[in-house]
């Protein structure tokens, strides 16, 4: 059974060099192009993963402003195939230069077939392994929990949580501070329940004035108050067979909170202005950055409320302490912004990615979003610096003193950060770290990090 060759594009004018390289990289099917419009053509054509390129193309073969202008076409058009610059000891400058406008690797002429074999099949390597991370993401892009992205062990075992809880009929409050994605997580649990293909019903108890709150809730009968010309069904009504989203349910007024507990307590409610008891089966769940047994404790929450809105309490961890997810994030931004706006070549500058690292993001989730979008718009050259994101260092944690200890938490975290820096391919974060791909995977079993991103 023959096995297909890999397809290697070569840009080459000189018929010389493109019989050498033809003999020398026998193992893949190459395709040969020696201007710009043929290099052009035969990427359309074969799509080929890989491509060397000499840059010096007619009609300036003895410069590199041709050369130069063929690669950002072919990155502009493949953005995710691998091009390995040739150039000779003089041009290192230009090498240098095709390598800040995406190129993968550049190899100096004239060439080591072994040394540029062993390139291209890195290269290839690296091309498979990111294709296939892309095939897991969309695999799981229809998961109800797609939406979070972490290796954090805290924010993962919330997700296990999730998933264990969404078949029950417990009513689930979900704590966090603002932006940590209380509501996606809430979204989750309707989605994994048996209420997924009924409606999911949300209100923010905080963004509605006091005297529209209990009409949102629970409707209203024609004539209830001025304005009131027809019967409307509350949120609560409209959510039937489904589930009711509360968040910032700590804001709620005290006479909503003993309404609130009534349904809780008897599954019925009435409409502003009615008399009639009208049974809604619906499922709670609710969500706060407050400290509601705190509220409680002084008055300011009704304490039989708290017990039954806590039947099952998820706590997602504030971005700060979750380790290395604050670079894997803003990676994934980064991707899904530089898509959106058209810059598929930025890329994070170190400056950049250490202020990630440091920051605490008090905003979270949607501070990083939003941080991270106005750098991509604002960025002017290739890398995304720190001077685009706009942040200061936040403050060194206290680092603990057992030498056993210091050793593991260093290893875990320089693992973590090395998978989130390089979008978790394994070859790159072993290069990073210094070690080879097998110790790498053994040092991650040891600290059970998972080879993926989990996106739970």
């Amino acid at each position: 059974m023959t096995q297909t060759k890999p397809k290697l594009l070569i840009i080459e004018d000189d018929p010389g060099l493109q019989k050498q390289l033809r003999w020398s990289l026998d193992a893949y099917d190459v395709v040969v192009a020696s201007d710009r419009e043929a290099a052009l053509a035969q990427l359309r054509r074969h799509e080929p993963a890989v491509v060397t390129m000499d840059l010096g193309l007619p009609p300036d073969p003895d410069g590199a402003t041709e050369g130069l202008a063929t690669l950002a076409q072919m990155l502009a058009l493949a953005p995710e195939t691998k091009v390995i610059v040739l150039t000779g000891n003089q041009d290192r400058s230009h090498a240098v230069k095709a390598i800040a406008m995406g190129a993968y690797d550049f190899h100096q002429k004239p060439c080591e077939p072994d040394l540029l074999n062993l390139v291209i099949q890195r290269a290839f390597v690296l091309h498979g392994l990111q294709q296939e991370h892309r095939r897991l993401q969309q695999g799981q892009a229809d998961s109800p929990l797609s939406g979070v992205i972490s290796r954090d062990p805290g924010m993962l075992k919330v997700c296990r949580n999730i998933e264990k809880v969404a078949p029950s009929s417990a009513t689930v409050m979900v704590l966090g501070e603002s932006g940590t994605g209380k509501e996606v997580l809430a979204r989750a649990l309707h989605q994994l329940s048996p209420r997924a293909k009924e409606r999911f019903m949300a209100i923010n108890c905080a963004a509605i004035p006091e005297t529209l709150l209990e009409s949102e809730l629970f409707g209203y009968e024609k004539g209830a108050f001025t304005g009131a010309v027809k019967q409307t069904k509350g949120k609560v009504e409209l959510a039937n067979g489904g589930t009711f989203f509360l968040d910032e349910v700590g804001d709620l007024p005290m006479p909503l909170q003993a309404k609130l507990l009534r349904f809780l307590q008897e599954r019925v409610i009435e409409r502003v202005g009615g008399h009639e008891e009208i049974p809604v089966d619906v499922r709670i769940i609710c969500a706060t950055h407050q400290n509601l047994k705190a509220l409680a404790a002084t008055g300011k929450f009704r304490e039989d409320l708290y017990y039954r809105l806590s039947e099952i309490v998820l706590t997602i961890p504030p971005l700060r302490d979750r380790n290395g997810d604050s670079v894997l994030l803003a990676q994934h931004f980064k991707n899904r912004f530089c898509a959106q706006e058209g810059r598929s070549m930025l890329h994070f500058a170190p400056d950049a990615l250490a202020q990630i690292a440091r920051h605490d993001w008090p905003g979270n989730v949607r501070e990083m979003e939003n941080c991270i979008k106005r750098a991509i718009i604002m960025a002017d050259g290739p890398a995304i610096t720190a001077d685009d994101l706009g942040l200061g260092l936040g403050p060194v944690e206290d680092e603990p003193l057992n030498l056993r200890q210091v050793r593991d938490e260093a290893e875990y975290k320089a693992i973590v950060k090395a998978l989130a820096r390089v979008d978790g391919n394994i070859l790159k974060a072993a290069e990073l770290l210094g070690v080879s791909r097998p110790t790498l995977y053994d040092l991650m079993d040891r600290h059970t990090i998972r080879p993926t991103v989990a996106q739970a």
